[in-house]
C-alpha cells in the first residue's frame, strides 16, 4: 500500500525516509519529490509498504510525528487511476477543428494598398 508524507524536511532524505518507516515494517519504495527546475525537494514524498496492515500501523504511529523539528502527516496516497492530480486525461467534448472546407479557402496576404489611409 502506498502511502503520501507530507511536511517532511527539506534536508531529509529518501534514505533517511526509508530509514524511518522500516521501523515499523517492510518498506517497498520511499520517494522523495524534487523540483525539476531547482533539484530541492519539495517537501513531501511517498512510502509503499509490503502490506496494508504495515501501512495503516505507518499511519497510525508516524502520522503527526516530529522529523527533524518538523510534524510529518502520513496518510494513504491517492492512486492516479481515480482521478486526482496528474495524467491528462480525456476531457470530452469536440474541439472542432479538421474540416476548413465549409469557411472557404485559407486567405493569403492582402493585396493593394493599406487601409485606413
Amino acid at each position: 500500500m502506498k502511502l503520501f508524507v507530507g511536511k517532511l524536511p527539506y534536508e531529509l532524505t529518501e534514505d533517511k525516509l526509508r530509514e524511518i518507516f522500516e521501523k515499523i515494517g517492510t518498506v517497498l519504495s520511499a520517494k522523495v519529490v524534487m523540483d525539476r527546475y531547482t533539484g530541492q525537494s519539495r517537501g513531501f514524498g511517498f512510502v509503499e509498504m509490503s502490506n496494508q496492515d504495515e501501512a495503516k500501523k505507518a499511519m497510525d504511529e508516524l502520522d503527526g510525528t516530529e522529523v527533524m523539528g518538523r510534524s510529518i502527516v502520513v496518510k494513504k496516497a491517492n492512486d492516479k487511476e481515480a482521478g486526482g492530480p496528474g495524467g491528462g486525461g480525456d476531457r470530452g467534448g469536440d474541439r472542432g477543428g479538421g474540416d476548413r472546407d465549409r469557411r472557404g479557402p485559407p486567405r493569403g496576404p492582402r493585396r493593394g494598398p493599406p487601409r485606413g489611409h
